[in-house]
């Protein structure tokens, strides 16, 4: 993953100006990467136990991050697309050192939580679709990540096809079981549109919070868009963020809509069917008497496209946050190779794999603010964004964000303390 923006690109921009047939097309595909993050094995821990424990109670905890997702997410884009530069490295060049250095150690630990979600979550999908050893499983998760990392070799475009190929299989396969479980539509919009939490919901709705609106790719968005920066061209830049807004609201509603499918489901068949104690094998043995074995087949597929393809974004933001905040070079393949241990360590201890894919969450919730607040006081600052430079209602509406992010988080801590989350 390279985050410069200059020769090394690749991708070249059509010779064109303002809107025109197919043009858009060009510019689709980084917010498809940055929505895998978003569909992620986590996300798959968060949303089933929240709809197997709580039913369609918590659908509104994701139309309201998905909000959130929409913003954050365009607004890092077009803080790369205005400045040619990743959100770390402007962090690094603006701010004072010590804040570069506690921003850069959240990064990290969000990129590990991540890293340890992601990985888990694609061992388990080989680990139910193969039937072989997790451990088995964890070696065909790396060299899988491994494989499609290479792909990049051939041009960051065939890259971004083949992510957007396992999302759609992803959506597809959830798509296919929210017909076989019926769920209560009416219940469902009620639920999406009606905000209600519980002292007993609040641990799952900050990892449904973390899980959906996730720090690590935040700061990935910035570098994504670099492949198509032009630093020759100054009216280029209005026209791609133009373009990037497409990309953000059909990539980041396609999320929502799985997300959303993956807790209908969990509500209409395990919360209908009394099993409010959910793990991801019960789960995907539940699914065969309730849903029959193409459902269950559709489950642990959709599971591993899901690990393997955020696996390899987890991967890519990792990598733009060390080189980004410390400004080293460091190769891909040897990231992923650092990040591998930790989750096999998990999975070596036999720790249950639905605990630590939601506890993953709640850190990345934790983590959110350090990567929010920078942006927002940097895209509305003229002197780094120019004529890109976001408007005060926008930047208003990005503080909310922070706060409701904060004030849930605070919520959740009070509940530790007193003992009732």
């Amino acid at each position: 993953m390279n985050p410069e923006p200059a020769s090394a690109q690749t991708a070249v921009e059509p010779a064109r100006s303002g809107w025109r047939r197919h043009e858009i097309w060009f510019y689709f595909g980084p917010a498809f990467i940055a929505s895998v993050a978003y569909i992620d094995p986590g996300n798959f821990a968060a949303n089933i136990q929240g709809g197997a424990e709580f039913g369609y109670l918590l659908l509104w905890v994701l139309l309201w991050s998905n909000l959130m997702a929409m913003l954050v997410q365009f607004l890092s884009a077009k803080l790369g697309i205005a400045t040619g530069k990743t959100l770390p490295q402007l962090c690094r060049e603006r701010f004072a050192r010590p804040v570069v250095v506690m921003l850069w150690l959240v990064a990290e630990v969000a990129c590990m939580a991540t890293d340890i979600a992601e990985f888990l979550g694609a061992a388990l999908g080989f680990y139910l679709l193969l039937h072989v050893p997790l451990l088995t499983a964890a070696l065909l998760t790396t060299a899988g990540v491994f494989l499609i990392l290479a792909i990049e070799v051939y041009g960051f475009r065939r890259l971004e096809h083949v992510i957007m190929l396992f999302v759609g299989v992803i959506a597809i396969a959830y798509f296919y079981e929210i017909l076989l479980a019926r769920p209560d539509w009416p219940a469902v919009i009620s639920a999406t549109f009606v905000p209600r939490i519980s002292e007993s919901s609040a641990y799952l709705a900050v990892a449904m919070l973390g899980a959906t609106v996730m720090p690590h790719v935040v700061y990935l968005h910035s570098a994504l868009v670099q492949h198509r920066y032009r630093a020759d061209d100054p009216s280029h830049s209005l026209r791609h963020a133009r373009y990037e807004l497409w990309d953000v609201l059909v990539a980041m509603n396609g999320s929502w809509l799985v997300n959303s499918a993956m807790l209908i489901m969990a509500a209409a068949v395990f919360y209908r069917g009394g099993l409010r104690t959910m793990t991801i094998e019960l789960a995907h043995k539940t699914l065969v008497p309730l849903l029959g074995g193409a459902a269950a087949w559709a489950f642990a597929l959709a599971l591993l496209c899901s690990g393997l393809s955020s696996s390899v974004v987890g991967t890519m933001a990792g990598q733009v946050v060390l080189e980004g905040f410390l400004h080293i070079n460091f190769n891909i393949f040897y990231r992923r190779a650092l990040t591998v241990v930790p989750a096999v360590v998990v999975i070596a201890l036999g720790m249950d794999p639905l605990r630590v894919l939601v506890f993953t969450q709640v850190v990345l919730s934790f983590a959110l603010p350090f990567a929010i607040v920078p942006l927002i006081a940097l895209v509305q600052d003229v002197s780094v964004m120019g004529p890109l430079a976001v408007q005060r209602t926008t930047a208003v509406l990005g503080w909310i964000a922070t706060a409701t992010i904060l004030l849930l988080n605070g919520y959740l801590i009070f509940l530790v303390a007193v003992g009732k989350a």
